[in-house]
């Protein structure tokens, strides 16, 4: 069997965009079942995702440009402060989650570690966004869905704040996960 990292602290992997609908399905119904609270649990959109890895920045990463070294394995000795990608990931595979810096949200792991599924189908550029922030779903639905962050085994350049990608929503692979 294959072992990209396992733990109560580590990021789940393996699960395709289909099981992280289900697996917020069943969170929400045991919510309502048990009275916790009127919340409702949900992927976040792209827009949302973005804003909360950007946490009030504008450059390439969250951290910063990180521009003295190019963009895939290379290491200005900052990019491995704040993210788990394939310059800095011995042994090879997921990291337990909050190892390196957060960003000015407090949040760890938005760049590097597993890439994030997002609400949202996936469109080749922004024209027709919606503004509000909200996920852009077409009816019926697209055929792929959005994913953002990078992982321990992307290019630093896949880690970029505004880097984004697509896949299949029963898709699923050893450093593809959700928050």
């Amino acid at each position: 069997a294959w072992n990209y990292g396992q733990g109560d602290t580590y990021p789940a992997y393996y699960v395709s965009w289909n099981d992280a609908q289900n697996f917020i399905t069943a969170l929400n119904a045991h919510i309502t079942n048990t009275g916790q609270s009127p919340a409702t649990v949900r992927l976040p959109s792209e827009a949302e995702w973005e804003y909360a890895c950007r946490a009030g920045t504008a450059t390439r990463f969250y951290f910063g440009d990180s521009l003295s070294v190019g963009d895939y394995c290379e290491d200005d000795g900052i990019r491995s402060q704040y993210m788990w990608y394939c310059g800095n990931n011995d042994p090879y595979g997921s990291k337990p989650v909050g190892g390196k810096l957060a960003n000015a949200f407090g949040l760890h792991d938005m760049s590097g570690n597993v890439w994030e599924w997002c609400e949202d189908d996936w469109h080749y550029g922004y024209t027709g966004a919606p503004s509000n922030g909200s996920a852009w779903v077409d009816s019926p639905r697209g055929s792929y869905r959005v994913i953002r962050g990078g992982s321990w085994s992307s290019y630093a350049q896949f880690c970029r704040s505004a880097i984004r990608l697509y896949n299949w929503p029963d898709y699923r692979n050893y450093n593809l996960g959700f928050r």
